[in-house]
């Protein structure tokens, strides 16, 4: 989103290695980024990524249980901080409903048939997708480039990928290569694609995938 939205506070906060979450509470709950509290974080993801996913008011309020004018309350102090966050928002919809369908960065389309329905629940859902679809895209996209990266490089180590899971890749190795391994994969994952942010990747290593974690 701080890519697609180029809005200045989101791509701050990267730039300052900040916890996303944690800067996002400090706006909306209007505190110093320290005095941030484990609740604050926590509804302020909840706004993060359920912005990402065209959430409502209403589903906000059923997923913090809080009011609906409360939830409401903190999406607009949200869009008061991040106005190129709502200004991203609009430009896609307002894309789809020209085009009928939406672009990833590496410019995969998906199109977007009821963006125009008479139904509203039809239409609701081709509106979340619109905003959605080119965030989710993307991140999939770099995940296979990613993969494609790391997979070249599997050919000079004793390893091999085992599977993906959404933004993550797992992997058997060698235990005489796994610090080298590991800095080879982040390596290999920071650099598959460019944007206006850091990729950042975490390392975990052990003899299952629980200790991994």
């Amino acid at each position: 989103m701080a890519h697609l939205s180029k809005d200045t506070g989101l791509l701050s906060a990267f730039e300052r290695g900040q916890d996303v979450h944690a800067s996002t509470a400090s706006e909306i709950f209007g505190v110093d980024f320290r005095d941030v509290t484990s609740e604050m974080r926590r509804r302020a993801k909840a706004i993060n990524f359920g912005l990402l996913y065209g959430m409502s008011p209403f589903g906000l309020s059923k997923q913090l249980g809080i009011s609906r004018e409360e939830a409401k309350k903190y999406m607009d102090t949200y869009f008061s901080r991040y106005p190129k966050v709502r200004e991203y928002m609009t430009k896609a919809l307002l894309f789809a409903m020209e085009k009928g369908y939406v672009e990833t960065l590496l410019g995969r389309r998906l199109y977007i048939s009821d963006i125009r329905a008479a139904n509203q629940i039809r239409r609701s859902a081709a509106e979340r997708a619109a905003i959605n679809a080119p965030l989710q895209g993307t991140a999939a996209e770099i995940i296979k480039l990613a993969m494609i990266r790391v997979n070249k490089a599997l050919h000079e180590k004793s390893a091999k990928m085992i599977m993906q899971v959404h933004d993550e890749l797992v992997f058997e190795v060698d235990k005489k290569h796994v610090p080298t391994f590991c800095n080879l994969i982040k390596e290999k994952m920071e650099d598959a694609f460019t944007l206006d942010v850091p990729l950042e990747v975490a390392i975990g290593a052990g003899d299952n995938w629980d200790e991994a974690h």
